[in-house]
């Protein structure tokens, strides 16, 4: 079985020579308030994303409720413990509903990330039209199955896997039956630096899988994510906050409105600037040609000093053809400004 080179989320097709999709990533940046995280999905519609994707998780889900060392946040967390981290990150479930139900009005696509069954369980009644496993679940691959036996599309991000584990990973994606999966190259630090992206990745997941590739982006700004469509992502992933003030996990590190909606026209605009590959089937006259420098009498020798290459171009005869006119003689009077013609010469 193979995967299949566009995927189709709620009817939009995702892939090569497809526009860009832009994910905003709500994560804890609800601060488990339902009115914030519905302010979050009005202003990602308005800003252009094309989906916004929440996190399906409580903390009982993801750890225990315990004070060993090993049990202690790392990074930009540290100094909490993983439960309490969790158990003021994450989303109610029964914030679930509401913003499906207003995603759907706006027409902007939902979906989540799911931590353990029970989480799938949930967004399959509320017809979620894809999973995204998130990078340290990748290992996780009954999650994988659990997801792929719903029949949906599948994202997965990267971080943090060596190759051999995304190679694993998808493995158990294609035995479960996936046929529509997309890889997310991603750098598991918070935020992250840009000489840690390695956008280059991106064209080897791709030759390596043959299924869609994007970017589930952790740098501060948009350098990175627009540069990255060059590179062929054809998905962006990037966290979404309603104001950098805001006291969140992951507000640190999340784009504001105004940065989405640059990030959004960043990359349309590299989209357009990318093209096709073209090159002009006539000369363009904008360039060279000889000219007669000086005035010159019929049967007078053209020597170095009285032709040249010049601009404007217009002219039949290109720089590279000098050779052919130096130490011939006129056949005419020439005027200084003449261009020279293949006539004017024997």
């Amino acid at each position: 079985m193979t995967f299949n080179a566009e995927i189709t989320i709620a009817g939009r097709p995702i892939g090569p020579n497809q526009p860009t999709y832009i994910i905003a990533e709500m994560s804890a940046n609800h601060g488990q308030d339902l009115n914030k995280a519905k302010e979050l999905v009005y202003a990602a519609k308005e800003a252009g994303a094309d989906a916004i994707k929440l996190q399906t998780y409580t903390a009982d889900t993801l750890t225990l409720d315990c004070k060993l060392p090993h049990f202690a946040a790392q990074g930009a967390w540290q100094g909490q413990y993983l439960h309490d981290l969790y158990t003021g990150a994450y989303m109610p479930w029964d914030f679930h509903a509401p913003l499906f139900e207003l995603a759907n009005k706006l027409g902007l696509t939902c979906f989540s990330s799911p931590f353990d069954n029970s989480a799938v369980d949930l967004l399959e009644s509320l017809h979620a039209p894809a999973y995204k496993i998130a990078s340290p679940e990748l290992i996780d691959h009954q999650l994988i199955e659990c997801t792929a036996n719903t029949g949906k599309p599948v994202i997965m991000s990267t971080g943090g896997a060596t190759l051999n584990e995304i190679t694993e990973a998808v493995a158990v994606a294609r035995r479960a039956g996936v046929t529509e999966l997309c890889l997310l190259k991603c750098t598991s630090t918070y935020p992250a630096p840009p000489e840690s992206i390695n956008l280059r990745t991106i064209k080897h997941l791709a030759d390596s899988f043959g299924c869609p590739v994007g970017l589930s982006d952790h740098t501060l700004g948009n350098s990175v994510p627009i540069a990255s469509v060059a590179c062929g992502a054809q998905v962006i992933e990037k966290h979404f906050v309603m104001s950098k003030d805001d006291d969140t996990a992951d507000s640190f590190f999340s784009m504001t409105p105004d940065e989405l909606s640059e990030l959004v026209i960043g990359v349309r605009q590299v989209e357009k600037a990318l093209g096709k590959i073209h090159y002009p089937s006539e000369p363009s006259p904008h360039r060279r040609c000889l000219y007669v420098t000086k005035n010159v009498r019929a049967g007078e020798r053209l020597t170095a000093d009285n032709v040249a290459n010049l601009r404007p171009g217009g002219g039949s005869m290109m720089p590279k053809d000098i050779h052919h006119a130096i130490g011939r003689s006129a056949v005419r009077d020439l005027a200084r400004g003449t261009q020279l013609d293949w006539q004017d010469f024997i």
